[in-house]
């Protein structure tokens, strides 16, 4: 992984605090374009009674609602933990054509994600599937927050 994807990564694992803090679930992201954040979330879809409000869900929206277009070709997706099939699809949707997660779907609870399928094979079948990097050097950061949130929540 490059110091340049690091230093995003890094911003979404705060993220994740920031949600964990907010009463939300841990996991948060960030979009990037040419080395600027144009949108950034965290997942408190218990808090607002929106299931769709997943941090990359809301990066996404920030992102697009900003720049007025539906398109957000060349941006990147940092995420601190895998996205889920749904934030996944927004992505490939809205264009971005890279994501960089932290922390494995296989680290945590399939729970989270409804089911134990991969997104890499999701993506193998897109007409036009996105760059999928795991930032492992970063997963225990995230899977610390997630542990935290989790004993925090027993």
């Amino acid at each position: 992984m490059q110091e340049y994807d690091k230093k995003f990564l890094l911003e979404a694992i705060e993220k994740s605090k920031q949600s964990a803090q907010k009463k939300g679930f841990p996991a948060g992201a960030v979009l990037v374009e040419d080395d600027v954040v144009i949108g950034s979330g965290i997942s408190v879809g218990n808090v607002v009674h929106d299931p769709t409000s997943h941090g990359e869900i809301a990066a996404i929206r920030e992102a697009c609602l900003k720049a007025k277009t539906n398109d957000l070709s060349g941006a990147v997706l940092y995420t601190s933990l895998q996205p889920c099939a749904m934030c996944f699809a927004a992505a490939m949707w809205a264009g971005v054509g890279k994501i960089v997660y932290a922390c494995g779907a296989e680290r945590v609870s399939s729970e989270y994600y409804g089911g134990t399928y991969n997104i890499s094979n999701l993506n193998e079948e897109l007409t036009d599937p996105l760059e999928l990097i795991h930032g492992a050097e970063l997963e225990t950061d995230a899977l610390d927050i997630i542990e935290e949130w989790e004993a925090s929540s027993e």
